[in-house]
């Protein structure tokens, strides 16, 4: 079973180009964007085997993951 990327565009497809539009014109929501995408490919490169990691660090990087997905989304439903 291929293991999925998380990115947000297809997290959340109903948002595209409102989030287009953020990126564009909000600093605050930019740098968020760019939190969530670099941790969700960090995410991605443990969980398919090219970084090695413990567990617990995983875990925490899956958690701060879904917090910024549901910060970035109380911005995109507003």
């Amino acid at each position: 079973m291929p293991i999925e990327k998380h990115d947000l565009i297809h997290e959340l497809p109903e948002f595209k180009d409102k989030i287009h539009r953020l990126k564009m014109s909000n600093n605050h929501f930019l740098k968020m964007f760019n939190q969530y995408h670099e941790i969700d490919h960090e995410v991605h490169r443990i969980e398919t085997g090219v970084e090695n990691s413990a567990d617990e660090y995983l875990d925490r990087c899956k958690k701060q993951r879904l917090n910024l997905k549901d910060k970035l989304l109380v911005m995109l439903r507003s």
